[in-house]
């Protein structure tokens, strides 16, 4: 039993918002840049997305979960707690180069890639088709449910190899927000246990093949 009622959710987004806005638009500027990156990958575009991943998640960590939802929530602040690691643990990957983006044209590929179309375009979409969009709904890159699943997206598309560590927080919001999207019938959010499942499930898969190949 969630300690906060539908309504209650929402009118925190509400809030949140329009709070933050126009952050949402650097938000989708900036998503769709990581995109470009992974399409056209350089020396460095990994340094790039993750330190963007980074403060995504920082940002929801310590504003959203923390500022916004631990007034309806006490597990806020356990949730961005975690979301902070997440954050860190993202810029270390950076600093270290641990991070190579690079799309291919293969079943992880294109996997990924679906994660991160879902997330920025058919999420807000369905969203406004049940009744609880702009301004009351979760927001690529502001909110955790849509970024949970573009940072899935994202770490199928690296190359070699994903690390697996970087998966441990996302599948775990994926099991914890899809739990909650039924809820409260958040018909967008059930596709988050589908993403964090097969997400890390399909890592394992590609850094197996990319062992076998080295």
């Amino acid at each position: 039993m969630l300690p906060f009622s539908r309504e209650a959710f929402f009118a925190v987004f509400a809030h949140y918002n329009a709070a933050i806005w126009p952050a949402h638009i650097a938000a989708y500027a900036l998503g769709g840049l990581l995109v470009l990156l992974a399409l056209k990958p350089r020396p460095g575009n990994g340094r790039i997305v993750a330190a963007v991943l980074a403060i995504a998640w920082l940002w929801m960590g310590i504003v959203y979960h923390m500022l916004y939802f631990a007034p309806i929530n006490w597990g806020a602040w356990v949730f961005g707690t975690f979301f902070i690691g997440q954050g860190l643990l993202l810029a270390w990957a950076g600093i270290r180069g641990k991070l190579d983006v690079h799309f291919k044209r293969n079943l992880f590929g294109a996997v990924g890639l679906g994660f991160i179309a879902f997330s920025m375009i058919l999420y807000p979409l369905i969203g406004l088709a049940t009744d609880h969009g702009w301004p009351r709904g979760p927001m690529f890159g502001v909110a955790p449910c849509p970024t949970v699943i573009f940072t899935v997206g994202m770490l199928l598309i690296t190359t070699p190899r994903a690390p697996v560590h970087l998966l441990i927080v996302p599948v775990l919001w994926s099991l914890i927000g899809g739990a909650a999207a039924w809820q409260l019938g958040i018909l967008e959010d059930l596709a988050l246990p589908i993403a964090g499942i097969s997400g890390v499930c399909l890592v394992f898969w590609k850094n197996r093949r990319a062992r076998g190949l080295a």
